[in-house]
């Protein structure tokens, strides 16, 4: 526990260290108070968290079960007839138990802390510009009526491939679609867009295009800091409710999808790390602090490459969102049972 407590505190320190080098321009440049920039650290600390936990979990175990190898005490467990998976149990449980702990900080609490930082650099970067609107950002209005924009210029007023469902109470949502618009106080003007209304089985029963569109925007619903959110500020359940609203809306959902299955995907990395590291540390014969920071860091990195690597096939079609999500985590589990099967042998 004291290395894996050590481990959490030492990378998140080393996390934040980074993200408070990007603020300084906040600080300098947009004259944001320190006081509001040290707010936003404190909210940062839930999501840096959710990264720092595997790390530290893996780490926590090359440092232990390490000291045991080092000090021929797991050689001594082992000649007394006890396999080393038998006695990898305690620390493959406890990390099954940070990987809860990871989920429920990832699923309940990084989200809504993510989201007040997030509007604390939208504050600071667009107090004087109206309105905020963000790109490829979702956002509700009035009436469950939702909208998004894929891109924005906020100096020309501009924006492009615009989307806005209208509810409306129907299964199936009113769409509008547009390649681009522009923005002014209370009214949208769409260009070159189409406007569907769907029956309760899903059928197109009126399809429009327009050359220009103008759309009023009542007072209310004009896009602000507080209903604006990435996909990083939603829990999965909320980002579910947009995967299912935009593929009704026959809309290309990969990216979105991919998503998803990463938040329940990704906090499972506690517990394939050191189900993968626990065996790696029968070779830890010298140093096993050394070992541990070497393998923790080898190990964290080879997974976010994987990870990223499918995670881009997912977007792209390749895979599906399914396997991107969850593929990284498939083949580290298959090394690390190859490893702990060989286990016994060295």
């Amino acid at each position: 526990m004291p290395p894996f407590l050590g481990a959490v505190v030492g990378f998140t320190v080393m996390l934040l260290s980074g993200t408070l080098f990007d603020l300084m321009d906040y600080i300098f440049t947009n004259r944001m108070p320190v006081p509001v920039v040290l707010e936003l650290l404190v909210h940062s600390i839930p999501s840096i968290t959710v990264i720092t936990l595997p790390i530290a979990a893996l780490f926590a175990t090359l440092l232990g079960l390490g000291r045991l190898v080092r000090d021929s005490e797991m050689g001594a467990i082992r000649s007394a007839g006890v396999s080393f998976r038998r006695a990898s149990v305690p620390v493959i449980v406890a990390s099954i138990l940070v990987s809860g702990l990871a989920y429920v900080l990832n699923e309940h609490i990084a989200p809504s802390s993510l989201h007040r930082a997030q509007n604390l650099v939208r504050e600071a970067l667009f107090s004087d510009a109206m309105p905020t609107i963000e790109e490829n950002v979702f956002f509700r209005g009035t009436g469950d009526r939702y909208f998004y924009v894929g891109r924005i210029d906020t100096k020309n007023s501009e924006m492009r491939t615009i989307l806005i469902y209208e509810m409306d109470g129907s299964v199936y949502p009113g769409i509008i679609s547009a390649e681009s618009g522009t923005f002014g106080e209370g009214v949208w003007h769409l260009r070159n867009g189409v406007r569907r209304t769907f029956d309760e089985r899903g059928h197109t029963v009126d399809e429009v295009a327009f050359d220009e569109l103008i759309y009023h925007m009542p007072p209310d619903e004009v896009p602000n800091f507080g209903n604006q959110k990435t996909t990083g500020e939603m829990t999965r359940e909320e980002l579910g409710e947009y995967v299912e609203l935009f593929k009704r809306s026959g809309l290309d959902v990969k990216r979105l999808e991919v998503e998803y299955h990463l938040k329940l995907a990704l906090p499972f990395a506690s517990f394939i790390w050191v189900f993968l590291g626990a065996p790696l540390c029968l070779h830890s014969h010298r140093s096993a602090r050394v070992f541990g920071v070497v393998a923790s860091i080898l190990i964290a990195f080879a997974y976010f490459v994987v990870t990223a690597l499918f995670r881009s096939l997912g977007n792209n079609g390749v895979i599906s969102p399914l396997a991107a999500a969850w593929l990284a985590n498939i083949v580290f589990f298959v090394a690390g049972l190859w490893l702990n099967l060989r286990a016994d042998k060295v």
